[in-house]
């Protein structure tokens, strides 16, 4: 497999415990140009993915109410995208449906995902790269779910997270290497794409170094693996940045906004429509820096 020169790169996305992923290109034969329109797009990983909503009430029987950032990119990219993130997916889940996960099989038993699949988004993402030779992206964000489940073992005690971090961080590194085996063991020679995890307060220095360790191994990995990094970790810390946010995501109007009897702002951790626009414009540069930049975005 031929890998593309600077390899994956990884971009964040992150707050109290939120974590997740960037990915970078493995080997790929060109631009997108208009003849390459509608080659196909798999996207990977966790609620963020699926454009998940925490209070959507029936919205859930129907998985079209939810969009997530690769519904924006493929059409931008022109590229057909096939969506199989889990809500509550971890890095571990993804590989294999007996390993913890943070709600995603909760998810699957009451609602239906963007695509009907058995086993793993692994498991599927195989299947369908084996069958599609022609797939020009994989796109993937996870390891938030992960973070998660550390805190809830844990019941927020910061001391008993600290302690816990090396053994997180190890085994998200393993899983992205599995995953990335996988990947390129399927056939995928297309560009793979690794998200990070944005902060959501980048004034809130314990929660944003939480996120940025999560992010250096991702980043890591997807180095180690030949691809290139998306940085949604500086993509939401640009537009958060801006006076009236004060490094607030919530009051940049990049998350969900929640009920609160009070009327008081507050905010869901998942990203708002604004929010997975930010994302997808994070994962089109990676991709485009990628060495597919020179048919651009449909757009452009």
């Amino acid at each position: 497999m031929r890998l593309i020169s600077g390899g994956f790169r990884a971009r964040g996305l992150a707050g109290a415990a939120v974590v997740a992923v960037a990915m970078g290109a493995l080997a790929s034969s060109g631009p997108v140009g208009a003849a390459e329109a509608n080659r196909p797009a798999l996207a990977l990983g966790d609620r963020v993915v699926f454009g998940f909503i925490t209070q959507a009430g029936y919205m859930y029987r129907n998985p079209d109410n939810f969009v997530g950032f690769p519904e924006h990119y493929g059409p931008d990219l022109r590229l057909q995208v096939t969506n199989v993130s889990c809500p509550g997916e971890t890095s571990g889940s993804l590989i294999s449906i007996v390993n913890p996960d943070h709600g995603c099989q909760a998810f699957r038993g009451f609602a239906p995902l963007h695509v009907s699949y058995t086993g793993s988004e692994l498991d599927y993402a195989g299947w369908f790269l084996r069958h599609h030779h022609n797939t020009r992206l994989v796109s993937l964000l996870i390891g938030a779910n992960d973070a998660f489940l550390l805190q809830d073992h844990c019941a927020n005690n910061p001391g008993c997270i600290q302690a816990g971090l090396p053994a997180l961080l190890l085994q998200l590194g393993k899983n992205l290497d599995t995953t990335f085996a996988a990947l390129h063991n399927a056939g995928f020679r297309g560009v793979l794409v690794v998200g990070n995890y944005y902060s959501l307060n980048y004034g809130d220095a314990g929660a944003t170094g939480l996120v940025q360790l999560l992010n250096a191994t991702i980043k890591a990995r997807t180095l180690a693996a030949g691809g290139v990094v998306a940085d949604d970790f500086m993509a939401f810390k640009t537009v958060a940045s801006a006076p009236s946010a004060g490094g607030d995501s919530c009051k940049a109007g990049l998350l969900n906004a929640t009920p609160d009897p009070a009327k008081q702002l507050t905010c869901d951790v998942h990203p708002s429509q604004s929010g997975q626009e930010v994302l997808a414009r994070a994962f089109e540069d990676a991709f485009l820096a990628a060495g597919e930049g020179e048919g651009g975005r449909s757009d452009s």
